[in-house]
Order: C-alpha cells, then structure tokens, then sequence
C-alpha cells in the first residue's frame, strides 16, 4: 500500500529531479558488453538528448526523436541474452540512471525492422510492472540500469528491440507520463520456429487514459494495470 504522506514526499524528490532522465547507452549480450552503442556509428537509434516523450499519438513514441538506421547491427540467435543498459548521462559508476522518483514499469517489444521502423509489427516479449511493493524502475536502479530479455525462437532476419520505461511520478494527470524508449538493431542468425505474431502499431498502442498511464502512484493501491498489449506467449526461447 502506498500513503498520501509517502507521496507528498515523492512529489517533492520529483520537483528537485525532473531532470534526471534516461537513455540506453550499451547493450549486453549473454554478458558480455557489446560497448557504447547509442551514436551514429554505434548499433541504438538513439535521441538527441534524454528528454520523454509524453505524447502517445506521437511518431516518436515508435523509435524515440530519431528513428534513423546506425551504422551496426548487433548479432544474436534464439535463446541469447540481451540485457539493455540505461543512463542518465554516462556509464560512469557514479551516474544516478534515473531519477529515483520516476517510478514506473518497464516494457520491451521487438518488430521486424523495416515494419518496425514505419511504427508497425510491435510484439511485446517482456514488461515488469509493481510486484510485492516493488517498481520496475527502482529494480532496474538496484541493478545499475540493467534489465534482460531472452531472444525467442523466431526466424533468422533483422529485428529492432524497444526496451521502454514509463515513469510514472506525474501519471496523475493526463499527459502527464513520461516515455523513454530506442530501438536497438539486432540480427537473429539462428532459424526459429515462431512466427511472430502480427503485433500492433506504436503509436497505437497505447491512450492517454490507459489504466496503467492515467495513473497516481501516490494513492494507495495494491496492483497496477500494465498497458499495451499483453506479452507474446511464444516470446520464452
């Protein structure tokens, strides 16, 4: 359960932090760092600066501001790790990842990429929400911006992974939820046996009035309504 005065508290830490946002920088795969990816020559289409998104109907919400191809692609087959790294500024040991007020889930959809790319196709494979009192977001923090999906048994072809975070310290107004979302370019070698299904557009995905966008984390609640669609059931390899 959450109280009025733990929120009051909340609300303050997110007036003094609003700036501490996020971004990829690097991805992993089965452990081992693939280095700092989010740049022209680097494998994450990623922003310029680490501000949200927080228009839902946006083109943005597909790729973030700059859905453009980089330079490499990440290569992967079924059953691989991938672990995504996020940053407010840099990998440094002291950087803070997120502010700590930004509560909120995290979610992770892949797309083919071409498909992907026009904001189509997206399946969602992973998300974390509120469990046993827990944010997604103050996991990820605990684990230095680190969260992991598995590759699933799909087939061999070029597919763009958006891993998200919707920080929710000002969900209590419409409009009000922050987005920060890249598309990471990967290649799956191996030749599965799913066919991915045919997914859902972003934008599309998701409404402003969404249960789980529209949403105080400062009132008292024991569960919370995860958005989009739910996760792909052929998404464990």
């Amino acid at each position: 359960m959450k109280s009025s005065t733990f929120g009051m508290l909340a609300l303050a830490a997110a007036a003094k932090l609003v700036s501490a946002h996020t971004t990829v920088h690097a991805v992993w795969i089965n452990d081992v760092d693939q280095g700092e990816g989010n740049s022209e020559s680097g494998y994450i289409r990623s922003p310029p600066s680490n501000s949200p998104i927080t228009d839902v109907t946006s083109k943005d919400m597909t790729c973030n501001v700059n859905n453009k191809a980089t330079a490499k692609t990440l290569e992967v087959k079924a059953g691989d790790k991938i672990t995504f790294e996020w940053h407010h500024d840099s990998r440094s040991a002291s950087d803070d990842i997120i502010a700590s007020s930004h509560n909120g889930p995290i979610l992770v959809y892949m797309a083919p990429t071409e498909k992907g790319t026009a904001g189509n196709g997206w399946v969602k494979i992973a998300e974390d929400g509120y469990t046993d009192g827990t944010w997604a977001v103050e996991t990820l923090i605990k684990n230095k911006g680190k969260h992991s999906v598995t590759v699933p048994d799909v087939a061999a072809g070029e597919y763009l992974f958006r891993p998200e975070i919707i920080a929710l310290h000002e969900g209590n107004r419409e409009g009000g939820a922050q987005f920060y979302m890249e598309c990471v370019q990967v290649k799956v070698t191996s030749s599965g046996s799913k066919t991915l299904p045919e997914g859902v557009s972003i934008p599309g995905a998701y409404t402003s009035t969404d249960k789980g966008i529209l949403f105080n984390i400062y009132d008292s609640f024991d569960s919370y309504p995860i958005p989009g669609p739910a996760v792909w059931d052929g998404a464990s390899a």
